[in-house]
């Protein structure tokens, strides 16, 4: 398919996929109370305890107001981070979900360079007003760290996405079809701006996403690329599951899926942990919302400790040589996401 001039792929850009190497990953300090209703006061101490680990291994960069940023630094260095490692920028934001709101970034193999893609936020369909605040993250990040920037005129959150880094790009039609997202894109139209901005050559798509998920089927709740044609996807064993016949169905068009050269995907099955609720709502607690920085992959546990330690044992398997570290995110998914969901990862200008 011929790519318009002047964006990121006909420039030579692409997404790198997460396992790549990396320079930081992005956080934004959470603050926002009715996000985590009647449970907020454990969330900043789970959001210090990622930041701590990730400094471990690379930079954490931290979109924070400056109100907040001492209490911010005073938890973080709490949880035994390596201050060294952790910068604060004085970007104020509505909410906490910096995979959403924050930056997709580029780079190109050939000369080094790193440049942010911006695409539109409108709050998963316009579900948590206000986000003006979270819209400007994207430009802001540019600024402070003076990269390239394209601006993409169609609304995406990163969640919605996931990448080999090769070309194939993963993704759901219950999130980007939705009317509450781009309503006057067609789908065709859609996969011409995810192949030019973020330099993928083929889009699969996957159809729903799992019960008490509020951004309309994330694919980083479901399924993840965990090399060029390997695949982990979300399964679920009980029949009364709410998640049964969306995940069953899932994993039957990955099943016959072949990529543009006829390559059929190395799938491997991720178990579900059993349903989390809370006041009656079932949460979207998904072991497929893992973290991989340099070194390890930040899994997200729910206090059950048989299926833990088979999600764990599973993302060891597709993940030789690096470290499973599990974090406590019971609390976390209160808010209807977990580690993926708070992060971005901005790759290295040399791999």
């Amino acid at each position: 398919m011929p790519v318009a001039p002047k964006t990121p792929a006909a420039l030579g850009f692409r997404m790198p996929a997460e396992w790549e190497r990396q320079e930081a990953v992005w956080l934004s300090w959470p603050h926002r109370r009715r996000t985590w209703p009647g449970n907020f006061r454990p969330i900043p101490g789970v959001f210090a305890e990622v930041a701590a680990r990730v400094s471990e291994r690379e930079k954490v960069r931290l979109n924070v107001s400056g109100a907040l940023e001492a209490r911010a630094r005073s938890m973080i260095e709490a949880a035994g981070a390596d201050m060294g490692n952790v910068e604060f920028f004085d970007h104020p934001t509505n909410d906490a979900w910096c995979r959403d709101n924050g930056p997709i970034f580029v780079r190109n193999d050939r000369t080094g360079e790193v440049a942010v893609t911006d695409w539109e936020f409108n709050s998963w369909g316009g579900k948590h007003p206000p986000f003006d605040r979270d819209n400007r993250i994207p430009g802001r990040v540019a600024r402070a760290l003076s990269l390239r920037r394209f601006k993409t005129g169609m609304v995406l959150e990163g969640g919605s996405i996931d990448v080999n880094g090769s070309g194939l790009l993963l993704t759901t039609e219950a999130c980007l079809l939705n009317p509450n997202r781009n309503p006057r894109l067609t789908r065709a139209q859609i996969e011409r701006r995810l192949m030019r901005f973020l330099g993928v050559y083929e889009v699969i798509w996957l159809g729903e996403g799992i019960a008490g998920d509020d951004t309309d089927g994330h694919v980083d709740d479901l399924t993840r690329f965990f090399g060029e044609s390997g695949v982990l996807t979300s399964v679920e064993r009980d029949r009364r599951s709410p998640n049964y016949r969306a995940l069953g169905e899932n994993l039957e068009r990955l099943r016959s899926t072949r990529t543009a050269s006829g390559r059929r995907l190395d799938l491997v099955k991720l178990p579900t942990p059993a349903l989390c609720r809370r006041n009656g709502q079932v949460l979207p607690a998904s072991y497929a919302n893992f973290l991989i920085i340099n070194g390890a992959v930040l899994m997200a546990a729910f206090r059950q400790p048989k299926r833990d330690r088979e999600a764990a044992e599973v993302l060891s398997s597709c993940f030789p040589g690096r470290e499973v570290i599990p974090i406590d995110c019971l609390e976390l998914v209160w808010g209807l996401g977990t580690l993926h969901c708070i992060s971005q990862q901005q790759p290295a200008s040399n791999p």
